[in-house]
This record gives structure tokens, C-alpha cells and sequence, in this order.
């Protein structure tokens, strides 16, 4: 149904296009119609926006648009562009446990997320939490004297020191973290079991999306089911992590049992939408050329486990009302203003980006999918989080440094009596102009800053600083209007820290210096999206889009394995990185 109604609102906005100048009843930026644009972005009936559900798709076509009945043409076929995204993760059918021929009931055992779809039956080795530490102050190997090539490994979950969180487990602890330790070892699969002192209550918790395969089948289990598994090796599962916690000591053995399992993920897609419309130039000789000005509309639903809701036991519409209905409220007045005074001699792009808060999906799809050349942008102006502007009047501006024309222009149209504004340079942050400077294009990021109800279903409509959000977005149409008007191209510019540095096996920082691809648009590698000049990577040979598929002969499929690699190197190694450049396979020597 949701559907027909997009269908049908193209068609409409295409009528309206044809009478742009009568749509345009306020041409101005005004606080009712920014109100306006939040009430109904911000509302109960959209639901909080949640990618893939009627309230995202009803948002989208909201805001398609009005921007079509002031003019504004699609940059695609609709002014939408559509993108898959994995929004959860299920069991299949074909999910099954057994145990020296005995079946294990399905509510005794789960595939986790991170677990690779398949089968396998061999042996099992009891490898006690699946430890291989060696510090300056802990030195434990459970894979010490035991043969685990091709078999099913069981591990405890957790550490002998849980309520410890400064001690030398606790890094290693994880459950993915000794899953891909006991893949590095040859364990075929692995079996994760929690003692009684890690969780007495013995419950499973949801599947988790945003997992990576780790590329082997992996279960956690009740212990019930492991102490069938232990069979009549004389020990239950309460003895082995009483005994492990008590001795300090590694305590593996192969066990008398054959297990038979297979796993089975299934991911759960909907489809979601990026809005893009092109206000063409009045200049023959630019209007080629254009800006992007946007923010992204989407928002975390009804919160619960897995949107990053900061209000943990909390389920209810997050409003999003300044992240960021409060980001496409100002775009919108921007296009109006600007569609009433044609004024602009390049052309402007107004973009709003879906699924955001999954990690910057639609501004990456869009990024990547560009309507126009990348090398005709002259700049990306991003508006997120942008309603809050308090009795300090801080407002953060970033990426100042992605083109060396922005400071000055920026110095021109501020008036300092009305923000107190907070300058960075750096290109690279957490929201949607990451992925435009990923394609060597400026870019400025404007937000009034963090609050206590961000992430909450207290950021609400109410909360808004209308007066605050009418002067932020007049300040963003006085540096759009100077960016698509100005004769000269801006310059792009590689600004500022682009990477965050890992945390090495001795303590100390090991970085590659690239900005790997979060959003995991390769399969079986993982792209540099950026490289720093004068870091590791650099110096050795990496290069912006290089795919690394292995470290140290260790494969690397994503931006977890990635992430585990690193937590094993050392400052002062030199480490061999595999690649691919286009279709040709290189090895990298890289001195951290």
C-alpha cells in the first residue's frame, strides 16, 4: 500500500513542479515552518523513523515532497533511491544439535550472530576460556599440549577475574574475541558455554545484528546441554569453572563425545530510501557543478536492544525531533529559500539519507551511487543534530580544513554575537559527511552538540530551540549561497585525524593509519577508505581503496577481524599485509 502512495505523491509532485513559484507560499526561513516540518517528522504516527517501516518510508516521501512542489527535480527516477539493509538476524529451520547421537531440544542451544551458516561433526576438545595470553604479568595457554586442528572446541564464557574490568582478561575475554582466537588455532567450531559465576541464570540473549561472520559455526549452549556433551569425563560444567577459577591454571582435555551440528542465519532485509533532488544552477557555465546540502532523516524506532538506545529498559517511539528531524527541517528551508530566489549558479543537490544510525548506510549507498561526477562537487554541507542551540550558543562546525577557502568564507558570514563557534578541521566523524570526503570531496558538518535526552524518547518536539534552529539554518544559507555562487572550485583537502587508534597486546597503541570501511561494502576484505599520509600504511605502500584481505597470512573478511588483527600486533613489528588493487593481489611490508 505504502507503495502506491509513493507512486502517487511522484506523480503529484510532478504536477507541482510545473508551478514552482506558487508553491512557495513562505520563501523565507520562518520558525512556524520549521515547527511544521518537525511536528510531522517527530511525530507518534511516524513512528521514530526506524528504517524499512512505514514511518521511514512515509518520512521519505514527506519529504520528496514538498521539495519537488517547490521545483526541485529527482535526481533519480522518483527523487528516491533505494538500498538494502539488514535490519535482524533468524534462526532457520535447519538449525539442529546432537550429541553423541542424542538430538538437543532447540530452546538448549542457538547459532550466535557471529556464527557462519554451515555444518560440521568431529570430536570436542574442552579448552577452558579459550585463553592464549603472554604478558609481562600473565602467561596462560588453554591450547598448550592439545590437538584441536578440525574439531569442535567448547569454551567457557568470560574470565576468572568478571568482576575485574581493569585486569589482564579482561581484554581477551569476549566471546567473538576467543572464537576468532580458536579459529586462528584450527578448531572447526565452537561450542560457548557460561559457568555459574558468569551467569547463574543461564538465559540467551537476542540475536544480535551488525555481526560479521567469523567464518565458522558457532553455538552457545545451556549447561544442561554441556554437561551431556562432558559426558563421563568425570567433571560438570560448574567443577570446570570452580576449578579453572580457583587454580589459575589452563585445564583443556579431549572429550569422549562425537558432536554433530549445523548452523543456520538467515538476514532479515528491508528496503529503505535515500531522498535526492537537484535544484539546477542559473549559470551556463557552472550549473554542472554542484553542492550537496542534507542530513539524514532516519531515526532509532521504537528503541530496544540493538538501535543504540541510550534508555536501555526502555521501549517506546525515540521522536528523533533533533537527531535529526531537526537536520531535514532546516534542509528543507534551505530549498525553498533558495528555490524562491534562484539565486545559486551551481546546482544544488538536496539529499536525505536513510538508515544513519545503522553506520552511515545511505550516505555511503548515495556517496558511492553519486547522480553527478564526484569531481563536480564543489562541497557537502551536512546537518545533523542541529536544534539544540543553548544559552552558550556553541555550534560545532567540522571539516574546516577539507578546503583551504572554507575558513575564510566561514569568517565572512558568521556574526560572533550570535554563535560562539567551535572550528575542527577534521573531515572524518561520526555522521553522513564521512562518506562524501571519502570520495575527495569538501565537506562541513554543522551541530548544536550532544544532550541528555539524545538517543531517548525525550528529544521530542518540545525540546526544540526553534529561534536557535532559525539562525543555524540562516547562517547555512548565507555559506551555501557563497558555495554555489563563487567563480573558483574549491580544492579538496585531506584534513585532520581520519583514523582512531587500537589498543595493542602490551597496552600500547597500534594503528595502521587508514579509516577502514565500517559499513562492510566489500565482502571478503576490508577497503581503506582513507590513508594518511606519513602512517604505517602510507609509508608501506597502502593505498586509498586497497582491499586487505589478510595479516600476517591471518585472513580478513571485515571490520571485526579486522579490529582482532590488530589487538595482537605490537608497536615496532613489521607485519605482512595482502591486498587487492583493482584485480591484482600485492603484499605489503608495513613497519608500525
Amino acid at each position: 500500500m505504502m507503495a502506491h502512495i509513493i507512486k502517487l505523491s511522484v506523480i503529484i509532485a510532478l504536477i507541482l513542479s510545473s508551478c514552482r513559484n506558487n508553491a512557495i507560499d513562505e520563501p523565507e526561513i520562518t520558525i512556524p515552518e520549521l515547527q511544521q516540518h518537525i511536528n510531522y517528522l517527530a511525530s507518534d504516527k511516524m513512528q521514530g523513523r526506524y528504517p524499512g517501516t512505514g514511518g521511514d518510508l512515509e518520512s521519505a516521501g514527506y519529504i520528496r515532497d514538498e521539495l519537488a512542489s517547490w521545483g526541485l527535480l529527482p535526481a533519480f527516477d522518483n527523487g528516491l533511491q533505494a538500498f538494502e539493509i539488514v535490519t535482524s538476524l533468524e534462526a532457520g529451520e535447519n538449525n539442529k544439535l546432537i550429541i553423541s547421537g542424542d538430538t538437543v531440544k532447540s530452546d538448549d542451544f542457538m547459532a550466535l550472530a557471529f556464527s557462519a551458516s554451515g555444518a560440521h561433526k568431529s570430536s570436542v576438545v574442552f579448552a577452558g576460556y579459550g585463553f592464549d595470553i603472554e604478558s609481562d604479568t600473565l602467561n596462560w595457554d588453554d591450547y598448550a599440549n592439545t590437538d584441536i586442528g578440525g574439531k569442535w572446541l567448547m569454551i567457557l564464557r568470560g574470565d576468572p577475574e568478571i568482576d575485574n574490568a581493569s585486569s589482564d582478561f579482561a581484554r581477551v575475554s569476549g566471546d567473538r574475541y576467543k572464537v576468532m582466537m580458536a579459529k586462528d588455532r584450527g578448531a572447526a567450531g565452537v561450542i560457548l558455554v557460561s559457568g555459574n559465576e558468569y551467569d547463574a541464570s543461564d538465559e540467551f540473549e537476542p540475536l544480535a545484528k551488525g555481526e560479521f561472520s567469523t567464518g565458522i559455526p558457532v553455538f552457545r549452549i545451556k549447561r544442561k546441554t554441556a554437561d551431556l556433551v562432558l559426558g563421563n569425563s568425570g567433571y560438570d560444567i560448574i567443577a570446570l569453572e570452580k576449578k579453572l577459577n580457583e587454580t589459575y591454571t589452563p585445564f583443556s582435555f579431549e572429550l569422549d563425545c562425537v558432536v554433530e551440528a549445523e548452523a543456520e542465519l538467515l538476514d532479515q532485509k528491508v528496503t529503505t530510501y535515500n531522498v535526492a533532488m537537484i535544484l539546477p544552477g542559473n549559470d551556463p557555465a557552472l550549473r554542472d557543478e554542484y553542492i550537496i546540502v542534507g542530513g539524514h532523516y532516519d531515526h532509532l524506532g521504537l528503541g530496544g536492544p540493538g538501535t543504540s538506545s541510550r534508555a536501555i529498559d526502555t521501549t517506546g517511539v525515540h521522536y528523533g525531533a533533533d537527531d535529526n528531524a531537526s537536520g531535514i527541517a532546516s534542509m528543507l528551508e534551505l530549498a525553498e529559500k533558495f528555490a524562491a530566489g534562484n539565486i545559486n549558479k551551481r546546482s544544488i543537490i538536496f539529499a536525505a539519507f536513510g538508515a544513519e544510525e545503522m553506520g552511515l548506510l545511505g550516505s555511503k549507498h548515495l556517496a558511492s551511487h553519486l547522480p553527478v561526477q564526484a569531481d563536480k562537487v564543489n562541497a557537502m554541507i551536512n546537518l545533523d543534530m542541529v536544534g539544540r542551540l543553548n544559552e552558550n550558543r556553541l555550534l560545532q562546525i567540522g571539516g574546516t580544513g577539507t578546503a583551504g577557502e572554507f575558513n575564510n568564507i566561514i569568517e565572512s558570514c558568521i556574526d560572533t554575537t550570535v554563535f560562539r563557534p567551535a572550528l575542527s578541521e577534521e573531515g572524518y566523524g561520526p555522521s553522513d559527511h564521512s562518506s562524501f570526503y571519502g570520495k575527495n570531496i569538501p565537506v562541513l558538518y554543522f551541530s548544536t552538540g550532544a544532550h541528555l535526552d539524545y538517543h531517548t524518547p525525550y528529544d521530542s518536539p518540545g525540546k526544540i530551540n526553534y529561534e536557535g534552529l532559525a539562525d543555524v539554518s540562516e547562517l547555512v544559507y548565507t555559506i551555501s549561497k557563497e558555495l554555489a555562487g563563487g567563480n573558483k572550485k574549491l580544492v579538496f583537502t585531506e584534513a585532520g585525524k581520519k583514523i582512531q587508534s587500537h589498543r595493542g597486546g602490551r597496552g600500547k597503541s597500534v594503528t595502521l593509519g587508514i579509516m577502514p570501511d565500517f559499513a562492510g561494502n566489500i565482502k571478503n576484505g576490508l577497503r581503506a577508505d582513507f590513508v594518511s599520509p606519513g602512517k604505517p600504511a602510507d609509508l608501506g605502500g597502502m593505498k586509498k581503496g586497497d582491499i586487505i584481505t589478510a595479516i600476517n597470512g591471518k585472513e580478513i573478511n571485515n571490520i571485526q577481524d579486522y579490529m582482532f588483527r590488530l589487538s595482537k600486533l605490537k608497536q615496532g613489528e613489521t607485519i605482512q599485509v595482502e591486498i587487492m588493487r583493482g584485480d591484482k593481489k600485492e603484499l605489503l611490508l608495513i613497519a608500525l
